[in-house]
């Protein structure tokens, strides 16, 4: 017997899934619009993580290298790429980059979403904004590790394709995905894994947690500003701008803490590519026994700046990765919701 004031079953249900419905395409569109404004900064970021040699003139200077690298600054590599490869080289591999963003915000927000309702006790996103701290952590890091899962071998034929640089490699997404199977198995597609599941835990927890942290504080000044002007306002939305700001901070917070396995990961994504040598040496089939001996070796060989390379244009392209993932989830999300209910 149903109590009083309880919903029926299936009224509950049908809300649950298009509440999540909701959320996986706000998500798949939010992450295919970041994904391709940032394109370049991701290309140019991949290319300074797979160089071997030193990716600044002052560390070529520093380590004594006598044999020339590739890429030595941002805007060297930006210049170098437009002359060799075109304006649209700074979108290769933006195709996998899309089927593996779309699926993994998609699952990732639905995921966050279903996690936090479980929390609070309740589906309402204004009463999400109200958990703990921690509680938004951990939600935020356990959506990360599924949506990773699900859409982990596009991460890689994008990783592949954008830092094969000219001549091509592989000519198409479906080249390279026959070749990698054919020579490293299923599990090929999944190589670096372990790495990135490492990393995205402290990287997805940090970016929601931080973001949700940092919309907690702008209501409250928002709130204090409101008093201290005698407005008896208490709207709780946050403007296109104060999103933008939160999840710029995110974005750049959870980037700087977790960049090394994001450089781990890539090495063992790109094991044994034959790229041209005019990119400079390369990571040799088999090159690192797990992730701990893959730290260990770049920290021996390249040093702590092997572990950071490639962060500026990470960070640089994070920032506003972050920040206009969650403005166009929050914007998508209310236009589904108006126009479903």
């Amino acid at each position: 017997m149903r109590m009083e004031g309880e919903e029926p079953a299936t009224a509950d249900g049908g809300g649950q899934i298009k509440r999540a419905l909701i959320d996986a395409t706000a998500g798949a569109i939010a992450g295919g619009i970041s994904r391709t404004v940032t394109s370049p900064l991701d290309v140019i970021k991949i290319r300074f993580q797979v160089q071997l040699e030193p990716t600044s003139l002052w560390a070529l200077v520093r380590s004594n290298v006598t044999a020339p690298s590739k890429y030595t600054g941002m805007l060297q590599a930006t210049k170098d790429i437009f002359r060799e490869e075109g304006l649209p080289g700074f979108w290769r591999g933006n195709v996998p980059a899309l089927l593996m963003v779309m699926p993994y915000t998609a699952i990732q927000f639905a995921v966050l979403h279903k996690l936090k309702t479980f929390a609070a006790g309740s589906s309402k996103t204004e009463d999400h904004i109200q958990l703990s701290p921690y509680l938004s952590y951990a939600s935020g890091a356990l959506a990360g590790c599924a949506a990773t899962v699900g859409s982990y071998p596009f991460d890689l034929l994008r990783t592949i394709l954008a830092s094969q640089g000219e001549p091509k490699v592989y000519p198409t997404m479906r080249s390279a995905f026959v070749d990698i199977v054919r020579t490293r198995g299923f599990r090929g597609l999944y190589a670096g894994l372990s790495p990135t599941l490492v990393e995205i835990v402290p990287y997805a927890g940090l970016q929601f947690g931080t973001y949700d942290t940092f919309k907690r504080w702008t209501m409250a000044w928002n709130h204090h500003k409101s008093s201290s002007t005698s407005s008896i306002s208490t709207d709780d939305n946050l403007s296109s701008f104060q999103l933008f700001i939160c999840g710029l901070a995110a974005g750049t917070c959870a980037k700087l803490v977790c960049h090394p396995l994001d450089v781990v990961k890539k090495r063992f994504q790109i094991e044994g590519l034959q790229r041209h040598p005019k990119y400079g040496g390369r990571v040799e089939h088999r090159a690192y026994r797990n992730m701990f001996d893959a730290l260990r070796r770049i920290l021996q060989t390249e040093g702590w700046a092997g572990l950071y390379k490639g962060i500026v244009p990470s960070t640089v392209k994070a920032a506003p990765a972050g920040a206009v993932t969650f403005v166009a989830y929050e914007f998508t999300s209310d236009w589904l919701e108006s126009i479903l209910t």
